[in-house]
């Protein structure tokens, strides 16, 4: 068999040699083909990365223990008390710098204690002073309507325009006393570094001696400035009702001021509205002295700067805003006060801004 296979004739394809080359190729196509690349697996894209949190500055208590002192002192030259509540960090320590604090129209030393010893926290001596004649005994025991037109009176008192400044640098004065006499005060006070503070009236009163000028009714113009302080917060400050004074008011403070309000920050008694609030900011220049803030809280009325528990609707806000009152202005004091770079880079440089997010509007102008 093996022979008849050999002799037996090849049987040819009728496509000739042509068709044998195709019938090559395709069976030689499995092996030439290249292998099929397998699919590559797709990767969702990537999410962009989250904003960076807000790093909040000094939200909480300090390190200090805090001791409350009162004082009723008596001005003999003008034979006026002036009571004081003094917040102060327990202990040898210090020498700490000293911020004074005055109340607004109706208050008294007692308020606004959510700021003062915050600040006491963080290595403050804290003054708050209380003003006779604009103080929590005007209209006292007197109904709404009594109360308030007790309140006109008071503000619309030239003597009370006076008394105000003068029961500040009389404190000063004391202050000065008690570091050179009183031996649990002695050395503890650092009156090179003042700073001043104030709501409302007591934000006139800041401003006032800070470098305002004061405008008599007849437009007699004098300055009750005192060149002991060095930098000012300034809460819902009033400005003059005449608008051709303001150019001319402000010129003349030469420190750093961080001024604070809000958008709804009418005055209940005089005639600021919410928008004027920030015209002290508007008009003084950062090139005078000074670095100047405002910050515009969102929803923010009169009364959220005062730390007191609210009868009626209105106060939703007021412990988140305090929150933030308390960290912007303990860098302020920081900065300007303890001269800590951090503390002004951080509200400078967007710090506070960033904490404060939608609850409000932060501006600045720094000095070049």
């Amino acid at each position: 068999m093996l022979q008849h296979a050999l002799a037996s004739p090849v049987r040819r394809s009728r496509s000739g040699p042509a068709g044998t080359i195709v019938l090559a190729l395709l069976l030689l196509l499995p092996i030439l083909a290249p292998a099929a690349t397998p699919p590559v697996a797709t990767e969702a894209p990537a999410k962009p990365a989250a904003a960076p949190k807000p790093i909040a500055y000094k939200p909480g208590p300090g390190p200090h223990v805090v001791a409350a002192t009162r004082y009723d002192w008596m001005d003999g030259a003008r034979h006026r008390a002036v009571p004081v509540k003094i917040y102060s960090p327990r202990g040898n320590g210090g020498p700490y710098p000293v911020i004074v604090f005055s109340h607004g129209l109706g208050g008294s030393r007692e308020g606004y204690e959510y700021l003062g010893r915050y600040w006491a926290t963080y290595g403050y001596v804290v003054v708050h002073v209380q003003h006779p004649g604009s103080d929590d005994a005007v209209g006292k025991d007197q109904d709404k309507v009594k109360i308030g037109e007790a309140m006109r009176r008071a503000l619309a008192n030239p003597k009370t325009a006076v008394d105000r400044p003068a029961d500040v640098r009389f404190v000063l004065d004391q202050l000065a006393a008690l570091n050179r006499d009183e031996p649990t005060v002695k050395g503890k006070l650092d009156l090179d570094h003042v700073g001043m503070a104030g709501h409302s009236f007591g934000a006139w009163t800041t401003l006032i001696l800070a470098g305002q000028l004061v405008v008599s009714p007849r437009g007699r113009e004098m300055s009750l400035a005192d060149p002991r302080i060095k930098a000012a917060l300034s809460m819902s400050a009033p400005v003059p009702r005449r608008r051709d004074q303001w150019d001319r008011v402000f010129q003349n403070v030469k420190i750093p001021c961080f001024h604070m309000t809000g958008t709804r920050d009418d005055s209940p008694v005089g005639d600021t509205a919410a928008p004027d609030r920030r015209v002290p900011f508007d008009r003084i220049s950062p090139a005078g002295g000074g670095d100047q803030f405002l910050v515009t809280f969102s929803g923010g009325d009169h009364m959220v700067f005062s730390g007191r528990p609210r009868e009626a609707q209105g106060g939703e806000k007021d412990v988140s805003f305090q929150a933030l009152i308390k960290m912007g202005s303990i860098a302020f004091w920081d900065a300007y006060l303890k001269r800590e770079f951090e503390a002004r880079a951080w509200l400078a440089r967007g710090g506070f801004a960033g904490v404060l997010g939608e609850d409000g509007a932060f501006e600045k102008k720094l000095k070049e």
